[in-house]
């Protein structure tokens, strides 16, 4: 039997919709999805609590607490980047502690925590938290490919966090890189070496996935990661039906009802409509240039964006083929965020600026310093002397350099915060939580004044911001 984790709710609409559902929108299905027998369902964790508050003007807290008073017998689950959170920076331990506890306490059953440099280091105050917490550890292996990057080091790490105690082990496939004789070898190998549970997460943006789980089922997997039709398929992950329906009547039998999952699929579809304008073709096709430049479905889309601002969408394949080059000069780092941002970004600043490492990001340049942790292979001698110079990197473990934050963060929200959620949201997001917090106190007025001359005016609905214009009415 292979168990599904249901990921609509988080992965689904942040792979294909910008992460722009609302909590609102989940509400109405949520007791039929509780009764469909999901192993777990992710519905927090990675870009949803950044957008919650960033374009959604929700409480990222709200969620779980809500959905929790649906979903009685199904696991709530969150992707935590270890030490980052659901941000982007290392935090000191005493916030990556508080924000575990808080989050165990507003309804998350299960973690999965994951690096993306597979640097264990900065897993290890997340696990040790989530099981003092007492909730599942699912610590996650992040896939990928390149000359350093083997089926011997995934195991390797995976024996290490079965070792620090985790729950379960995810590999995280986060491209959709992985191939279906690879799945099988990998996960048969892990089998033969861990006694601990084995989840498989992949994407669907080459168009194998289904075959790659298909085969993973065969080598033994215990639970694979699949999303509502309307939210799956394309840069999201195969399609929760698609499975169910793969292993009926197989060893592999879910024991999932198909019937009640086209009635839940027949209510996202309605909210698919809806979100539809956040997506793009090219993220609900297959797109084989994944194998080739191995750019995830979310950086592809960031890419086109960045480019798009700097009238530059002609540059796209350029940038594509940098990417691979600059992910090999600097220790081949897997593409998941933050790293696939930081390499993403200095591959186009190589290709618009005409000469290659010319402009360095700051954090790129931060990575080569070791802040993001410990690379997995080395980083070109000629790139760290032109980026650090004489300064050495560090070595230690990243958040030994950082000093508790909690307290002097709560001094400087002062009443703004009405509880230690509003700390741990202006910790991690200080600008956007500050304005988001000062409009619930009715502090901040995002309608400017319209001005004496002139007929367009900026609005803010549901925390979007609109422009309007305004026609002068003629009798």
């Amino acid at each position: 039997m292979v168990k599904i984790t249901d990921t609509t709710l988080r992965d689904g609409h942040q792979s294909l919709f910008a992460t722009r559902m609302r909590t609102e929108q989940m509400i109405p299905i949520l007791e039929e999805m509780d009764s469909a027998g999901f192993f777990s369902m992710e519905v927090w964790g990675g870009a949803t609590f950044d957008s919650a508050i960033r374009f959604l003007n929700e409480n990222p807290w709200d969620r779980p607490r809500t959905l929790k008073k649906y979903l009685k017998n199904t696991p709530l689950q969150m992707l935590l980047r270890g030490q980052n959170l659901v941000g982007y920076r290392h935090y000191p331990d005493d916030i990556v502690e508080k924000f575990v506890f808080k989050a165990a306490e507003a309804g998350i059953d299960i973690f999965r925590i994951f690096d993306a440099l597979n640097d264990i280091r900065n897993m290890q105050t997340a696990i040790k938290a989530v099981k003092k917490a007492d909730a599942h550890a699912q610590g996650a292996v992040v896939y990928t490919i390149s000359p350093i990057h083997t089926i011997e080091s995934f195991v390797k790490m995976a024996k290490k966090l079965e070792e620090m105690g985790v729950d379960s082990v995810c590999i995280k496939d986060m491209a959709g890189l992985m191939s279906p004789s690879v799945a099988y070898k990998l996960i048969k190998r892990l089998k033969e070496e861990i006694s601990v549970p084995i989840n498989l997460h992949t994407h669907s943006t080459a168009g194998w996935a289904p075959v790659t789980y298909m085969k993973a089922a065969e080598a033994g997997v215990d639970i694979i990661d699949t999303a509502i039709s309307p939210f799956g398929f394309g840069t999201s992950q195969p399609a929760t039906e698609t499975m169910v329906a793969t292993f009926k009547n197989t060893p592999y039998d879910t024991g999932i009802d198909l019937k009640k999952l086209e009635r839940i699929a027949k209510y996202f579809r309605k909210v698919e409509r809806v979100l539809r304008k956040y997506t793009r073709m090219e993220m609900r096709i297959a797109d084989t240039r994944v194998l080739a430049y191995q750019v995830p479905g979310g950086m592809l889309s960031n890419l086109y964006n960045q480019l798009k601002e700097m009238n530059a969408e002609d540059k796209i394949e350029d940038v594509l083929a940098e990417v691979p080059r600059v992910r090999a000069e600097v220790g081949y780092p897997p593409l998941v965020t933050p790293l696939s941002q930081i390499v993403g970004t200095q591959a186009v600043m190589n290709v618009i600026s005409g000469e290659r490492w010319k402009i360095v990001t700051k954090e790129m340049r931060n990575y080569i310093k070791g802040l993001y942790g410990k690379p997995p292979g080395e980083i070109k001698e000629e790139i760290k002397k032109k980026v650090l110079g004489e300064e050495e990197p560090i070595t230690v473990r990243p958040a030994d350099l950082l000093s508790p934050e909690f307290e002097k963060l709560k001094g400087e929200i002062g009443e703004l915060a009405d509880s230690e959620e509003d700390i741990l949201s202006y910790a991690l997001f200080p600008d956007v939580a500050r304005k988001f917090l000062m409009r619930r106190k009715g502090l901040l007025n995002e309608i400017p004044q319209p001005p004496k001359e002139g007929k367009k005016y900026k609005i803010w609905i549901n925390g979007e911001e609109y422009m309007v214009n305004v026609e002068e009415m003629r009798e």
